[in-house]
């Protein structure tokens, strides 16, 4: 009987082993390569917007069945800029900043934050937020950034130095929380 035990968790052991290093292959692989790209509408190729729609239609109104106008003239305001990469020539990331006066009077924004499905959970999101922060910050010093983030991932944007400015409210029916960046001086 001690010797099945033994071999359950030598068995189980060499399991997360096995786990741990495809998560650390698998990691490896999402991470490597990546170019981020910084453009504003107009220098969108067609290609580019397809996916970039087709990126957030997929996720905030499909994945999430949340019906609501996903388009908006935002993303052809002269100063939005939309930052994303690609992996083996799939979108796979993606956030747009608004500047001040766009969607807050006092402040610029992140939003539309978006990651594929098959690129989540491998630390992507994060280095795709500190990307958004670090051109939002060459372009807008010394502007605070605030973020209409859905309620589940405050502890997300607060590892990237977001704090929570609001209660819950509704927004498209999905729980979400208004946070702040303040400006680094």
């Amino acid at each position: 009987m001690a010797f099945l035990s033994f071999l359950k968790i030598k068995y189980n052991n060499e399991l997360k082993c096995y786990l741990y290093s495809l998560k650390n292959i698998q990691h490896n692989f999402m991470n490597q390569n990546i170019t981020w790209q910084n453009k504003t509408f107009n220098q969108l190729t067609t290609n580019e917007l397809y996916d970039i729609l087709k990126l957030r239609v997929d996720i905030f109104v499909v994945e999430q069945t949340c019906y609501y106008p996903e388009l908006d003239d935002y993303d052809r305001h002269q100063e939005t800029l939309h930052i994303f990469c690609y992996q083996q020539n799939k979108i796979q990331a993606y956030l747009r900043i608004l500047p001040q006066g766009l969607t807050y009077d006092d402040y610029i924004s992140i939003g539309r934050v978006a990651i594929a499905e098959n690129a989540r959970g491998n630390g992507l999101g994060h280095q795709l937020i500190e990307q958004g922060i670090k051109v939002a910050q060459s372009i807008y010093p010394n502007q605070a950034i605030k973020i209409s983030a859905q309620q589940h991932l405050e502890k997300f944007y607060h590892q990237h130095g977001f704090t929570t400015v609001s209660t819950m409210y509704l927004e498209d029916n999905i729980p979400h929380i208004a946070m702040l960046r303040t400006a680094k001086t």
